[in-house]
């Protein structure tokens, strides 16, 4: 490769990220800048080495695999013809890894490349076009989706990347650094047997961390229908994956249904959730809902140091006092207090029902969770 042909491979791992990022995967910024790395030391002469690096760093799944290797050839065929003088000349007759009937069926008969001389395909790069609908679908508003489109959507929350928030702990654990903690003078004394009597190495220990709680509050009053389902999914997964998840439902009264959306099959804990919560798609309450939650539950119980996410649309037929009082309350206990609104996303909207009114002055985030998208950023604001 000449100099005028030379290839900054930082830039090349970016577009190749957006394709793949577009193509359906959740490509992070760590994966890329690993990506480009290891272009850095397999070079662009083989088009082989080139592939199973980008696979190693963009697929965490086996289900990955056929959505890269597809993104990643017609990539490259276009890469292909911006750097024609290129060492990245030649590419296998087929991917390494054959699309799984499922995608096969997404990609339609239409759609399907035809084999060149080369094999890469016909002109046109389908792959991007097979998986547009569940780009689309990820900033999809709940209220427009289609029951199917709902069903796919709540499987896609599965995939959401979640860390738990973390909090120091106070019990003194081990600690690798020779310079943080207090001096663990039983290990120190252990590791001197080992050089004859001398401490070489100060053995230390340091508070550890430990996951912080979390509580979900699901306005399921008949003003949220269109998204109740969706939250209780997300509580669902949410529960499934990190530890110390209390739920509750607020409708006309407060109702803990953890033990119900702790059942493995999501289906079948929404069914249980629906008999234990009785004013499903009810009236609203909201105010009396979270006031008898911090009796019952808040100020001494689960919410005492808790991350607390309330899930409503705002609107409450009570006296909003009562609502602004239990949210005072709410916020002197927990360790922050995000409310999501699904009414934030529309067009021109303002905070003006006397129930959401009332609590953003004790609300730490206000966010939408009307999609996808924007549950994704809800779980990465309740992990830091």
């Amino acid at each position: 490769m000449t100099a005028g042909e030379r290839v900054d491979v930082a830039q090349l791992a970016t577009a190749l990220a957006r394709s793949l990022r577009a193509g359906g995967l959740d490509v992070t910024s760590s994966a890329t800048i690993d990506f480009a790395e290891a272009l850095g030391i397999v070079g662009l002469a083989d088009p082989q080495h080139v592939f199973f690096a980008g696979q190693a760093c963009f697929c965490r799944r086996a289900e990955d695999i056929d959505t890269y290797a597809v993104t990643f050839w017609a990539f490259f065929r276009q890469f292909r013809q911006q750097f024609p003088g290129g060492r990245l000349t030649s590419v296998p007759p087929a991917p390494v890894t054959t699309p799984s009937a499922a995608f096969q069926d997404q990609l339609g008969e239409r759609d399907q490349p035809e084999a060149d001389d080369d094999g890469l395909g016909a002109e046109t790069a389908p792959a991007l076009v097979a998986y547009s609908a569940i780009e689309v679908l990820r900033t999809k508003d709940f209220a427009a989706c289609t029951d199917e489109e709902l069903a796919e959507a709540e499987r896609l929350m599965t995939h959401l990347r979640r860390r738990a928030p973390m909090r120091r702990g106070r019990r003194l654990e081990p600690s690798r650094s020779i310079a943080r903690g207090t001096l663990d003078l039983r290990r120190t004394v252990r590791g001197a047997v080992a050089t004859g009597g001398q401490p070489l190495r100060l053995a230390r220990r340091a508070r550890g961390v430990r996951p912080r709680p979390v509580v979900l509050l699901l306005d399921v009053s008949g003003s949220m229908q269109p998204y109740a389902r969706a939250m209780l999914r997300y509580a669902h997964a949410t529960i499934a994956s990190q530890r110390s998840v209390e739920a509750f439902t607020l409708g006309t009264r407060c109702t803990r249904v953890t033990r119900e959306l702790a059942w493995r099959d999501p289906d079948a804990a929404l069914r249980r959730t629906a008999r234990s919560a009785v004013d499903l798609d009810g009236g609203t309450r909201l105010g009396a809902c979270l006031k008898d939650f911090v009796d019952s539950w808040g100020t001494g119980g689960v919410a005492r140091g808790a991350l607390v996410v309330l899930c409503s649309d705002g609107w409450d037929r009570g006296d909003p006092a009562v609502l602004a009082e239990a949210m005072e309350r709410l916020s002197h206990v927990a360790h922050k207090v995000i409310w999501v609104n699904p009414l934030k996303a529309s067009e021109g909207y303002e905070p003006l029902a006397r129930g959401i009114a009332a609590a953003l002055p004790y609300t730490d985030e206000f966010l939408s969770g009307h999609s996808l998208a924007a549950l994704d950023q809800l779980t990465e604001v309740m992990a830091r």
